[in-house]
Order: C-alpha cells, then sequence, then structure tokens
C-alpha cells in the first residue's frame, strides 16, 4: 500500500462556533490563512474569485466500516458515506467553495465558511463552472 502524507499549507481563522455542514447553507465569514512561504502562489486570487478549499477534517473520529452507511442529518434514510457529505470519511478530505471578500497578502477573507477554527488547509484550487449540466445528462 502506498503512504500518502499531507502538510497544510495554512489554517481557517473562524469566530462563529455554529458552522453550517455545507458551503452552499453558509453565510459565515472567515479567514483562510496561508502559511508566508506559499505567498506567490496566491498572487493571482483577487477579490470576487469563487475558489475550491480542500481541508482535513481534523476533528473527525477515526473511521471504521460502522461509518461507510448513515443517514445524514437533513435525511431519514441510510445512506453510502461516498454520496453524503459526511465529515467521517476513509480519508477525511473536505473540499468547500468559498468567495473571496478580500486578500491581504497571505490572508484571504472569504464568505460561505463551513470549516471550524483551526481547520488544516491542504490545498487551494481555482473553481472552474462546469460547461455541461449533470442533471441534464
Amino acid at each position: 500500500m502506498i503512504d500518502i502524507n499531507y502538510k497544510p499549507i495554512g489554517f481557517v481563522k473562524v469566530d462563529e462556533t455554529n458552522i453550517p455542514r455545507h458551503y452552499n447553507s453558509s453565510d459565515i465569514t472567515g479567514k483562510i490563512v496561508i502559511d508566508e512561504m506559499y505567498l506567490p502562489g496566491l498572487l493571482d486570487i483577487k477579490k470576487g474569485d469563487c475558489v475550491v478549499i480542500l481541508f482535513h477534517f481534523h476533528k473527525s473520529p477515526p473511521f471504521t466500516k460502522d461509518f461507510l452507511r448513515r443517514i445524514p442529518p437533513h435525511g431519514n434514510k441510510e445512506m453510502g458515506v461516498f454520496s453524503i457529505c459526511s465529515p467521517v470519511r476513509p480519508n477525511p478530505i473536505g473540499l468547500s467553495i468559498v468567495k473571496v471578500l478580500s486578500i491581504d497578502k497571505n490572508v484571504l477573507l472569504v464568505k460561505h465558511v463551513d470549516m471550524i477554527d483551526g481547520t488544516p488547509i491542504l490545498d487551494i484550487k481555482p473553481y472552474v463552472k462546469p460547461v455541461f449540466d449533470c442533471n441534464k445528462e
């Protein structure tokens, strides 16, 4: 088996403690604070951009086969972990899309935060609007 290791490139700073479970239902603002060594990688991110944040669910319990099927908080039937947004996953990686409100050096002020304070950031990617609609194909 391959051993895969990631190191955070930064962390989330947010004052709110009642965090929504998904970015689509969040109006919360917070900061994505990136290690200054990555500053050149942030130079083309601008106010108004949407970006994809990949993060580590650092507060999730260890995954066991008991988490393969769960009833999500918004549902009434058991579903597979790969079809829901559960933070308890075989690899506890989360994905959020946030809107950049401002950027000051290595700090992005963003909206639609669904991550708790101290969440480790693994990567930032550009948001690319899909050219197809999965619901229509």
